[in-house]
């Protein structure tokens, strides 16, 4: 578990939008070190996804219907 002392602050975070679209990733990648959870000055984000399988697409189907 990553203590949040750790955790980098997104508003730093800053990406070439000059760079292709993988370099760019990369780049914010090496930056914000965990993209799964960081902060925004007083509060922490974490990224949870369920396990389950549905795809991306049936799930979008299910919000537009």
């Amino acid at each position: 578990m990553q203590d949040n002392k750790e955790l980098k602050d997104i508003r730093t975070v800053s990406v070439d939008k000059e760079l292709l679209p993988m370099e760019r990733l990369v780049e914010y990648v090496r930056q914000i070190g965990n993209p799964y959870k960081f902060i925004c000055g007083a509060y922490t984000f974490t990224a949870v996804y369920p396990e389950t399988e549905k795809r991306i697409e049936d799930c979008l189907r299910g919000a537009i219907s």
